[in-house]
Protein backbone atom coordinates (compact mmCIF):
# COMPACT_ATOMS: atom_id res chain seq x y z
CA UNK A 1 0.00 0.00 0.00
CA UNK A 2 2.65 2.31 0.98
CA UNK A 3 4.57 1.47 -2.09
CA UNK A 4 1.80 2.50 -4.40
CA UNK A 5 1.44 5.75 -2.53
CA UNK A 6 4.79 6.72 -3.23
CA UNK A 7 4.76 5.68 -6.47
CA UNK A 8 2.28 8.27 -7.42
CA UNK A 9 3.11 10.92 -5.07
CA UNK A 10 6.65 10.68 -6.96
CA UNK A 11 5.07 10.38 -10.28
CA UNK A 12 3.38 13.69 -9.05
CA UNK A 13 6.16 16.03 -8.33
CA UNK A 14 8.25 14.75 -10.58
CA UNK A 15 6.03 15.50 -13.18
CA UNK A 16 5.24 19.13 -11.76
CA UNK A 17 8.90 20.19 -12.72
CA UNK A 18 10.05 18.02 -15.77
CA UNK A 19 7.68 17.24 -18.23
CA UNK A 20 4.27 18.38 -19.22
CA UNK A 21 1.74 15.89 -18.89
CA UNK A 22 -1.63 16.08 -21.46
CA UNK A 23 -2.73 19.24 -20.61
CA UNK A 24 -5.20 21.20 -21.13
CA UNK A 25 -7.35 18.51 -21.78
CA UNK A 26 -8.13 17.90 -25.15
CA UNK A 27 -11.42 19.64 -26.92
CA UNK A 28 -13.70 18.90 -29.43
CA UNK A 29 -14.37 21.56 -31.52
CA UNK A 30 -18.11 23.43 -31.50
CA UNK A 31 -17.63 23.81 -34.82
CA UNK A 32 -16.08 21.72 -37.49
CA UNK A 33 -14.25 24.05 -40.05
CA UNK A 34 -12.89 21.46 -42.56
CA UNK A 35 -14.20 18.09 -44.65
CA UNK A 36 -12.92 15.29 -45.97
CA UNK A 37 -12.21 12.79 -48.99
CA UNK A 38 -11.53 9.47 -49.22
CA UNK A 39 -8.70 9.61 -51.84
CA UNK A 40 -7.19 5.80 -51.85
CA UNK A 41 -9.39 3.06 -50.94
CA UNK A 42 -8.75 -0.17 -50.14
CA UNK A 43 -6.44 -0.20 -47.68
CA UNK A 44 -6.64 -2.07 -44.68
CA UNK A 45 -3.46 -1.34 -42.80
CA UNK A 46 -2.03 2.01 -44.57
CA UNK A 47 1.28 1.72 -42.57
CA UNK A 48 3.20 4.61 -44.31
CA UNK A 49 3.47 6.94 -47.58
CA UNK A 50 5.36 9.47 -48.97
CA UNK A 51 5.05 11.61 -52.12
CA UNK A 52 6.22 11.24 -55.92
CA UNK A 53 4.27 14.45 -56.20
CA UNK A 54 0.78 15.91 -55.88
CA UNK A 55 -0.76 13.05 -58.21
CA UNK A 56 1.59 9.72 -57.33
CA UNK A 57 2.31 8.81 -53.96
CA UNK A 58 3.52 5.00 -52.20
CA UNK A 59 1.29 3.20 -49.60
CA UNK A 60 2.55 0.40 -47.85
CA UNK A 61 0.10 -2.07 -46.35
CA UNK A 62 1.15 -3.97 -43.45
CA UNK A 63 0.69 -7.09 -44.50
CA UNK A 64 3.09 -7.05 -47.39
CA UNK A 65 1.74 -4.82 -50.39
CA UNK A 66 3.41 -1.72 -51.55
CA UNK A 67 1.48 0.74 -53.96
CA UNK A 68 1.86 3.23 -56.24
CA UNK A 69 -1.09 5.44 -56.55
CA UNK A 70 -1.20 7.61 -59.63
CA UNK A 71 -4.08 10.02 -60.16
CA UNK A 72 -6.46 7.81 -58.19
CA UNK A 73 -5.74 4.45 -59.38
CA UNK A 74 -3.58 1.83 -56.91
CA UNK A 75 -1.13 -0.59 -58.59
CA UNK A 76 1.25 -3.18 -56.82
CA UNK A 77 4.70 -2.28 -56.70
CA UNK A 78 6.86 -5.56 -58.10
CA UNK A 79 10.01 -7.05 -56.37
CA UNK A 80 9.60 -6.00 -52.48
CA UNK A 81 11.95 -8.01 -50.31
CA UNK A 82 10.38 -11.10 -48.16
CA UNK A 83 8.18 -9.72 -45.86
CA UNK A 84 7.88 -11.39 -42.43
CA UNK A 85 4.13 -10.76 -40.48
CA UNK A 86 3.77 -11.74 -37.14
CA UNK A 87 1.73 -9.80 -34.86
CA UNK A 88 2.54 -5.48 -35.58
CA UNK A 89 5.17 -6.52 -37.92
CA UNK A 90 4.85 -6.57 -41.39
CA UNK A 91 5.86 -3.94 -44.31
CA UNK A 92 6.25 -0.67 -42.06
CA UNK A 93 7.24 3.00 -43.18
CA UNK A 94 8.47 4.51 -47.05
CA UNK A 95 10.61 7.14 -48.16
CA UNK A 96 12.16 8.53 -50.98
CA UNK A 97 15.31 9.91 -50.71
CA UNK A 98 15.76 13.40 -50.59
CA UNK A 99 17.13 13.27 -54.16
CA UNK A 100 14.76 11.31 -55.66
CA UNK A 101 13.92 13.46 -58.34
CA UNK A 102 17.62 12.77 -59.45
CA UNK A 103 18.17 9.06 -58.62
CA UNK A 104 14.59 7.60 -58.23
CA UNK A 105 15.59 5.86 -55.00
CA UNK A 106 13.47 4.79 -51.84
CA UNK A 107 13.62 3.32 -48.17
CA UNK A 108 11.62 1.02 -46.83
CA UNK A 109 11.23 -0.16 -42.95
CA UNK A 110 9.80 -3.71 -42.87
CA UNK A 111 10.28 -6.76 -40.61
CA UNK A 112 12.52 -9.49 -41.56
CA UNK A 113 13.43 -12.80 -41.31
CA UNK A 114 17.10 -13.27 -42.47
CA UNK A 115 19.73 -13.88 -39.82
CA UNK A 116 20.21 -17.54 -38.29
CA UNK A 117 17.53 -17.21 -35.37
CA UNK A 118 13.83 -18.28 -36.05
CA UNK A 119 11.70 -15.48 -35.68
CA UNK A 120 12.24 -11.24 -36.98
CA UNK A 121 13.29 -8.30 -36.86
CA UNK A 122 13.10 -4.80 -37.95
CA UNK A 123 15.00 -3.73 -41.57
CA UNK A 124 16.04 -0.44 -43.42
CA UNK A 125 16.34 -1.45 -47.22
CA UNK A 126 16.62 1.07 -50.41
CA UNK A 127 15.73 0.23 -53.91
CA UNK A 128 15.21 2.10 -57.14
CA UNK A 129 11.55 2.60 -57.91
CA UNK A 130 11.46 2.32 -62.24
CA UNK A 131 7.40 2.24 -62.94
CA UNK A 132 5.78 0.27 -60.64
CA UNK A 133 9.34 -2.56 -60.01
CA UNK A 134 11.73 -1.99 -57.24
CA UNK A 135 15.58 -2.69 -58.70
CA UNK A 136 18.40 -2.72 -57.29
CA UNK A 137 16.92 -3.78 -54.10
CA UNK A 138 19.96 -3.77 -50.72
CA UNK A 139 19.45 -3.89 -47.39
CA UNK A 140 21.26 -1.24 -45.35
CA UNK A 141 20.70 -2.69 -41.65
CA UNK A 142 18.78 -5.73 -39.83
CA UNK A 143 18.05 -5.04 -36.30
CA UNK A 144 18.98 -8.54 -34.54
CA UNK A 145 18.95 -11.23 -33.23
CA UNK A 146 15.30 -12.27 -34.48
CA UNK A 147 12.76 -13.27 -32.13
CA UNK A 148 8.91 -14.39 -32.45
CA UNK A 149 7.55 -11.87 -30.13
CA UNK A 150 4.62 -9.85 -32.34
CA UNK A 151 5.36 -6.92 -30.76
CA UNK A 152 7.73 -3.20 -30.62
CA UNK A 153 8.93 -3.29 -34.33
CA UNK A 154 9.11 0.31 -34.71
CA UNK A 155 9.40 1.81 -37.47
CA UNK A 156 9.49 5.28 -39.11
CA UNK A 157 11.94 7.46 -41.57
CA UNK A 158 12.92 10.25 -41.23
CA UNK A 159 15.68 12.98 -43.12
CA UNK A 160 17.60 15.66 -41.61
CA UNK A 161 19.68 18.50 -43.87
CA UNK A 162 23.11 17.00 -43.60
CA UNK A 163 22.76 13.43 -45.65
CA UNK A 164 21.55 11.20 -42.92
CA UNK A 165 18.43 8.82 -42.43
CA UNK A 166 16.89 8.20 -39.33
CA UNK A 167 14.78 5.23 -38.79
CA UNK A 168 13.18 3.72 -35.03
CA UNK A 169 13.12 -0.12 -33.99
CA UNK A 170 10.76 -0.74 -31.17
CA UNK A 171 11.86 -3.31 -28.04
CA UNK A 172 10.43 -6.03 -29.77
CA UNK A 173 9.17 -7.03 -26.21
CA UNK A 174 12.60 -7.09 -24.45
CA UNK A 175 12.82 -4.42 -22.44
CA UNK A 176 14.74 -5.63 -19.82
CA UNK A 177 17.74 -6.03 -22.35
CA UNK A 178 17.43 -4.22 -25.20
CA UNK A 179 16.64 -0.53 -24.86
CA UNK A 180 19.34 0.56 -22.49
CA UNK A 181 22.08 -1.37 -23.71
CA UNK A 182 23.58 0.01 -26.44
CA UNK A 183 25.20 -2.97 -27.89
CA UNK A 184 22.06 -4.59 -28.62
CA UNK A 185 19.71 -3.41 -31.16
CA UNK A 186 15.71 -2.62 -30.08
CA UNK A 187 14.83 0.64 -28.37
CA UNK A 188 16.54 2.75 -30.35
CA UNK A 189 16.27 5.51 -33.36
CA UNK A 190 19.54 4.91 -36.07
CA UNK A 191 21.07 7.37 -38.18
CA UNK A 192 23.36 6.23 -41.25
CA UNK A 193 24.58 8.45 -44.37
CA UNK A 194 22.00 8.33 -47.30
CA UNK A 195 24.30 5.33 -48.65
CA UNK A 196 23.94 3.25 -45.98
CA UNK A 197 27.52 4.00 -44.35
CA UNK A 198 28.27 4.54 -40.94
CA UNK A 199 28.15 8.89 -40.19
CA UNK A 200 31.40 9.97 -38.41
CA UNK A 201 30.04 11.65 -35.85
CA UNK A 202 28.00 8.86 -34.73
CA UNK A 203 27.60 9.15 -30.87
CA UNK A 204 28.88 5.44 -30.01
CA UNK A 205 31.50 4.84 -32.58
CA UNK A 206 34.35 4.71 -31.00
CA UNK A 207 32.36 2.39 -28.45
CA UNK A 208 33.49 -1.17 -29.54
CA UNK A 209 30.64 -3.42 -28.77
CA UNK A 210 28.08 -0.97 -29.40
CA UNK A 211 25.59 -1.23 -32.30
CA UNK A 212 27.49 2.10 -34.38
CA UNK A 213 24.49 3.06 -36.14
CA UNK A 214 22.48 3.93 -32.83
CA UNK A 215 22.21 7.90 -32.45
CA UNK A 216 19.45 7.93 -29.55
CA UNK A 217 18.56 5.15 -27.10
CA UNK A 218 15.95 3.74 -23.96
CA UNK A 219 13.41 4.23 -26.15
CA UNK A 220 9.69 1.51 -26.27
CA UNK A 221 8.22 1.94 -29.42
CA UNK A 222 8.83 4.81 -32.03
CA UNK A 223 5.96 4.84 -34.41
CA UNK A 224 5.66 8.83 -35.23
CA UNK A 225 8.85 10.05 -36.32
CA UNK A 226 8.91 14.20 -38.15
CA UNK A 227 11.46 16.91 -38.53
CA UNK A 228 10.45 20.27 -37.05
CA UNK A 229 10.09 22.78 -39.83
CA UNK A 230 12.91 25.75 -38.38
CA UNK A 231 14.79 24.10 -35.72
CA UNK A 232 15.36 20.83 -38.08
CA UNK A 233 15.61 18.82 -35.17
CA UNK A 234 14.04 15.17 -35.51
CA UNK A 235 10.97 14.61 -33.28
CA UNK A 236 9.47 11.05 -32.55
CA UNK A 237 6.49 9.95 -30.27
CA UNK A 238 6.76 6.32 -29.08
CA UNK A 239 3.93 4.18 -27.04
CA UNK A 240 4.35 4.06 -23.28
CA UNK A 241 2.72 0.67 -21.76
CA UNK A 242 -0.51 2.02 -19.40
CA UNK A 243 0.13 5.47 -19.72
CA UNK A 244 3.46 7.35 -20.66
CA UNK A 245 3.26 7.63 -24.60
CA UNK A 246 5.88 10.03 -25.56
CA UNK A 247 6.82 13.05 -27.83
CA UNK A 248 10.72 12.98 -27.53
CA UNK A 249 13.00 15.85 -29.33
CA UNK A 250 15.92 13.39 -30.71
CA UNK A 251 20.02 14.43 -29.21
CA UNK A 252 22.96 12.21 -30.42
CA UNK A 253 23.52 9.73 -27.75
CA UNK A 254 20.76 10.52 -25.47
CA UNK A 255 19.40 7.88 -23.17
CA UNK A 256 15.10 8.53 -23.53
CA UNK A 257 14.80 6.33 -20.26
CA UNK A 258 12.93 3.05 -21.11
CA UNK A 259 12.40 1.19 -18.56
CA UNK A 260 14.05 3.06 -16.04
CA UNK A 261 11.95 5.44 -16.01
CA UNK A 262 8.69 6.32 -17.14
CA UNK A 263 5.14 7.70 -16.41
CA UNK A 264 3.53 4.63 -17.71
CA UNK A 265 2.47 1.25 -15.52
CA UNK A 266 2.19 -2.44 -16.21
CA UNK A 267 -1.01 -3.47 -18.10
CA UNK A 268 -2.13 -5.28 -14.95
CA UNK A 269 -2.04 -1.99 -13.10
CA UNK A 270 1.77 -2.56 -11.19
CA UNK A 271 4.14 0.03 -11.20
CA UNK A 272 7.17 -0.70 -13.84
CA UNK A 273 9.73 1.77 -11.58
CA UNK A 274 8.98 4.07 -9.05
CA UNK A 275 10.78 6.92 -10.90
CA UNK A 276 9.74 9.14 -14.11
CA UNK A 277 12.74 11.00 -13.99
CA UNK A 278 17.14 9.91 -13.14
CA UNK A 279 19.96 12.42 -14.00
CA UNK A 280 21.26 11.46 -17.04
CA UNK A 281 17.95 10.47 -18.72
CA UNK A 282 15.91 13.25 -21.15
CA UNK A 283 12.22 14.03 -19.91
CA UNK A 284 9.79 13.67 -22.83
CA UNK A 285 8.59 17.00 -24.44
CA UNK A 286 5.30 15.98 -23.91
CA UNK A 287 3.48 12.64 -22.08
CA UNK A 288 -0.32 11.49 -22.04
CA UNK A 289 -2.08 9.59 -19.33
CA UNK A 290 -4.36 7.69 -20.37
CA UNK A 291 -1.94 6.59 -23.59
CA UNK A 292 -3.73 7.26 -27.28
CA UNK A 293 -1.66 5.01 -28.80
CA UNK A 294 0.40 7.71 -31.17
CA UNK A 295 1.15 6.57 -34.52
CA UNK A 296 2.20 8.92 -37.20
CA UNK A 297 3.21 12.14 -36.93
CA UNK A 298 3.81 15.68 -38.76
CA UNK A 299 3.44 19.38 -38.74
CA UNK A 300 1.48 21.29 -40.88
CA UNK A 301 3.37 24.17 -42.32
CA UNK A 302 1.31 25.41 -45.58
CA UNK A 303 -0.90 28.14 -45.32
CA UNK A 304 -4.01 25.63 -46.11
CA UNK A 305 -5.81 25.52 -43.09
CA UNK A 306 -6.54 28.90 -41.63
CA UNK A 307 -5.47 28.60 -37.77
CA UNK A 308 -3.66 25.05 -38.10
CA UNK A 309 0.11 26.79 -39.60
CA UNK A 310 2.81 24.69 -37.69
CA UNK A 311 0.83 22.62 -35.46
CA UNK A 312 1.64 19.23 -34.49
CA UNK A 313 -0.50 16.49 -35.58
CA UNK A 314 -0.51 13.21 -34.51
CA UNK A 315 -2.50 10.02 -35.04
CA UNK A 316 -4.39 8.21 -32.54
CA UNK A 317 -5.32 4.47 -32.60
CA UNK A 318 -7.08 3.81 -29.70
CA UNK A 319 -9.24 6.72 -29.12
CA UNK A 320 -9.28 7.03 -33.07
CA UNK A 321 -8.83 10.61 -34.12
CA UNK A 322 -6.32 12.96 -35.29
CA UNK A 323 -4.60 15.26 -32.51
CA UNK A 324 -4.07 18.49 -33.08
CA UNK A 325 -1.30 20.03 -30.46
CA UNK A 326 -0.75 23.94 -31.01
CA UNK A 327 2.22 24.54 -29.62
CA UNK A 328 3.21 27.96 -28.02
CA UNK A 329 6.96 28.35 -26.22
CA UNK A 330 8.13 24.84 -25.85
CA UNK A 331 4.82 23.90 -24.29
CA UNK A 332 1.79 22.57 -25.54
CA UNK A 333 -1.07 25.02 -25.28
CA UNK A 334 -4.34 23.91 -26.51
CA UNK A 335 -5.27 20.30 -27.81
CA UNK A 336 -8.14 19.56 -30.10
CA UNK A 337 -9.63 16.26 -31.81
CA UNK A 338 -9.24 16.06 -35.83
CA UNK A 339 -11.94 13.67 -37.33
CA UNK A 340 -13.09 12.36 -34.15
CA UNK A 341 -14.32 8.39 -34.60
CA UNK A 342 -12.76 7.93 -37.94
CA UNK A 343 -11.28 5.00 -37.36
CA UNK A 344 -7.37 4.05 -36.28
CA UNK A 345 -5.13 6.59 -37.55
CA UNK A 346 -2.31 4.75 -38.46
CA UNK A 347 -0.17 7.88 -40.45
CA UNK A 348 -0.32 11.73 -41.34
CA UNK A 349 1.49 13.09 -43.83
CA UNK A 350 1.73 16.64 -45.13
CA UNK A 351 1.55 16.30 -49.08
CA UNK A 352 3.78 18.83 -51.68
CA UNK A 353 0.18 20.43 -51.90
CA UNK A 354 -0.13 21.61 -48.09
CA UNK A 355 -3.08 19.27 -47.26
CA UNK A 356 -2.79 17.01 -44.62
CA UNK A 357 -3.59 13.08 -45.34
CA UNK A 358 -4.35 10.57 -43.00
CA UNK A 359 -4.12 6.96 -43.39
CA UNK A 360 -6.80 5.31 -41.11
CA UNK A 361 -7.44 1.17 -40.80
CA UNK A 362 -9.97 0.02 -42.63
CA UNK A 363 -10.59 2.76 -44.63
CA UNK A 364 -7.22 3.99 -46.78
CA UNK A 365 -5.88 7.81 -46.99
CA UNK A 366 -8.12 10.25 -46.44
CA UNK A 367 -7.46 13.64 -47.31
CA UNK A 368 -8.17 17.27 -44.93
CA UNK A 369 -10.10 19.90 -46.91
CA UNK A 370 -10.69 23.45 -45.21
CA UNK A 371 -14.24 24.81 -45.55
Amino acid sequence: MNYFLNFTCCVFFVTMGCAQENYPAIETPSAINYSFELVVDGIDIPWGMDFINESDLLVTELSGTLYRVSDGIKKVVLGLPEVYLRGQGGLLDVALHPEFKNNNLIYLTLASSLGDNPGGNTSLYQATLVGNNLEKVSLLYKASPNTKKGQHFGSRIAFDEKGHIYFSVGDRGNRDQNPQDISRDGGKVYRLNLDGSIPEDNPFLSSPKAKQAIFSYGHRNPQGMTVHPYTGVIWVNEHGPKGGDEINKLESGKNFGWPIITYGINYSGTPITDKTSSPKMEQPFYYWVPSIAPSGMAFSTSDVYKDWKNNLFVGSLKFEYLERLVIEGNKVVKREKILDKIGRVRNVKQGPDGYLYVGVEGKGIIKIMPL
